[in-house]
């Protein structure tokens, strides 16, 4: 669950125009952590509606994510969501990018699955009342009513990350970003969730080691030791990648962690 500071500042709130067409602007941004680079010269521009992120444990993915909702600030260079330095924004980000974590355990931080959504709609405005009320109308829209009152932590691995998906998007973000959701999940609950993230207007956003769940995206990002190493579309990146980690593989000396 994201958290923001809801006394924001008239200026930072004004600071955001949400009708650009290009989002996410990073400009030589590097990123450094307890002392190692793990970004480092990373210039680009976000326009697509679906934006896949692939590359070996290591290579930036999450740390790259995790610059677009102000989870992390760059060291060197800006990024700039909707116009705004996240620099400047990064308490006000999460309302309009959302971030959903690889482990759902690590997200989910309420007892059950109406007071999980529920939270998300006081931190848009909603008294506590209304917000328990709004959050089972919510979880009905969406097929889900059924485990309103149901502890998270008896729900299924799929049923979490459903859950933590749904306490994002009830504050309607623009921008959805997500870390290797589908991880931890079987193959009928992965195709499940995918179903329900390629059903969504929001713009997504998502690292994935599944290169089959990103080929109806717009653009792929493959990174490579904290930098781009290819940018295009999926056409074109996926099978290069892919020949790539057959290269790897085959290799007698065993490049990178690789386990």
């Amino acid at each position: 669950m994201a958290f923001w500071a809801k006394g924001r500042s008239v200026s930072a709130a004004a600071s955001f125009d949400l009708t650009v067409k290009t989002y996410a602007v990073f400009e030589a941004v590097s990123l450094a952590l307890d002392g190692k680079t793990v970004l480092d010269g990373i210039s680009l521009a976000l326009s697509e509606r679906r934006v896949g992120i692939v590359g070996l444990n290591g290579s930036g993915k999450s740390s790259l994510a995790r610059l677009l909702n102000g989870l992390r600030l760059p060291t060197n260079g800006k990024v700039r969501l909707f116009g705004a330095d996240t620099v400047s924004v990064a308490a006000q980000l999460p309302r309009h990018v959302g971030f959903v974590f690889q482990n759902p355990d690590h997200q989910a931080i309420f007892p059950t699955v109406e007071e999980e959504i529920a939270f998300g709609l006081t931190q848009i405005g909603h008294d506590r009342t209304s917000a328990r009320a709004e959050a089972v109308g919510f979880l009905r829209r969406h097929r889900c009513e059924f485990l309103a009152d149901k502890p998270i932590a008896t729900l299924s691995e799929g049923q979490k990350q459903l859950v933590c998906i749904l306490a994002v998007l009830v504050m309607q973000p623009c921008i959805l970003v997500l870390d290797e959701p589908m991880t931890s999940l079987d193959g009928l609950a992965a195709k499940r969730i995918l179903q329900k993230l390629q059903s969504l207007d929001q713009t997504l956003i998502m690292v994935s080691h599944d290169l089959s769940a990103l080929t109806g995206f717009d653009r792929i990002l493959w990174l490579e030791d904290g930098r781009i190493r290819m940018d295009g579309v999926p056409g074109d990146v996926l099978p290069a990648y892919a020949a790539d980690l057959d290269r790897r593989a085959a290799a007698e000396v065993w490049e990178g962690d690789g386990l």
